[in-house]
């Protein structure tokens, strides 16, 4: 029985280490399992790390290009994580599925990265202490237009998130904000003009066990991906 395969792009551990590491939550490939599809990871084709801000480019040989594209054109969607800082690499991938139409899902710092590849840019929130909630389950409310993917996944105007950031969008080229938090900063982002290529700011991964709205977002993204 063919299943739905989910790349999710792995990120690099970000503590100092005499062998680095790259990661995948267990929340988020959980989430992919727990709703039907098939997790695998993404790997940086390269073993140098190159953490950026706003600006990026194609820093990959031809080579290691082909290997990251190979790995990508292996599944049917692709998750970007949240976590601290963003790897050159992940805007190169999250180019190329925009370019290729695949499925995108970005999560947190994973909006950043899906943004920034086409030319986006983040910065800094002057109330962290309002969103910067490791512990919280639920933080803020949202609010969400009826005319949009995100909406038709959720199926409600205004809902709770969590919220664990320090950092939101300031511009989105190509992209269209279709959900705000109480600053009216960009919760949701998504291109009206791909399959599914979407940004979130929460975290649904640590409450699609107990909450629909945030499953729903998996389940949605998966069957997208089904076709």
């Amino acid at each position: 029985m063919n299943k739905v395969i989910i790349g999710v792009v792995s990120k690099h551990y970000n503590k100092n280490t005499i062998r680095p590491n790259m990661y995948i939550r267990d929340e988020i490939k959980q989430a992919v399992f727990d709703n039907g599809a098939v997790a695998i990871g993404i790997l940086l084709p390269k073993d140098e790390k190159i953490d950026v801000e706003d600006k990026w480019s194609n820093n990959l040989s031809q080579e290691e290009y082909n290997s990251l594209i190979t790995q990508i054109n292996l599944c049917d969607g692709i998750i970007f994580q949240g976590g601290g800082a963003c790897d050159n690499y992940e805007m190169i991938a999250a180019k190329y599925c925009y370019d290729h139409d695949i499925p995108v899902l970005g999560i947190c710092c994973g909006q950043n990265v899906i943004v920034r590849a086409l030319g986006g840019t983040t910065y800094k929130i002057p109330n962290p202490e309002k969103h910067n909630k490791i512990t919280e389950n639920y933080v803020h409310n949202i609010y969400i237009n009826p005319a949009s993917k995100f909406y038709d996944m959720v199926k409600c105007q205004e809902m709770k998130v969590n919220s664990r950031h320090t950092k939101v969008i300031a511009s989105w080229p190509l992209l269209e904000k279709v959900a705000t938090d109480e600053d009216g900063y960009a919760e949701v982002v998504e291109a009206k003009n791909k399959k599914f290529y979407m940004g979130v700011r929460f975290h649904p991964e640590s409450l699609y066990k107990i909450d629909k709205n945030m499953n729903n977002i998996f389940k949605y993204f998966i069957d997208i991906c089904k076709k």
